[in-house]
């Protein structure tokens, strides 16, 4: 046995995946998780002025018509031409209507938005896309 001699493996570098696969398996269970929280929106910060600008400026024309509609936060509208009182408790295609009418007899009136602070900017956004 003094001729004896062990065999020679070969060395393989082999990289051992298995670690890999369970770190990515819990990072997978991680953002499974989390994902129902995470909430996607807009962050809107309207404006807070301590000084309003009356319609009439807005207007620039005292002799123009002027249209002024608003929105609470309930999401009822009002509307007010020429400087008459505010019509109240009106649906989106009354308004839409008027708006209309009034600017087809002068197309170059100007139209406000105002809403409350705490109305939904989505009902804003509708309110804009149905007159434009």
């Amino acid at each position: 046995m003094a001729g004896y001699q062990p065999k020679k493996r070969k060395m393989t570098a082999e990289i051992n995946v298995v670690p890999y696969i369970d770190v990515m398996l819990v990072l997978l269970i991680i953002f499974m998780a989390t994902a129902p929280f995470v909430t996607q929106g807009v962050d809107v910060d309207l404006q807070k002025t301590s000084t309003a600008t009356p319609a009439q400026e807005l207007a620039g024309d005292t002799d123009s018509s002027f249209i002024i509609i608003e929105i609470d936060r309930d999401g009822n509208l009002g509307l007010s031409v020429n400087d008459e009182e505010v019509q109240r408790g009106l649906s989106l295609q009354d308004v839409i209507v008027r708006v209309k009418a009034e600017r087809s007899i002068k197309p170059d009136s100007p139209v406000a938005v105002g809403g409350d602070a705490a109305t939904p900017y989505a009902d804003v956004v509708l309110l804009l896309d149905e007159l434009s």
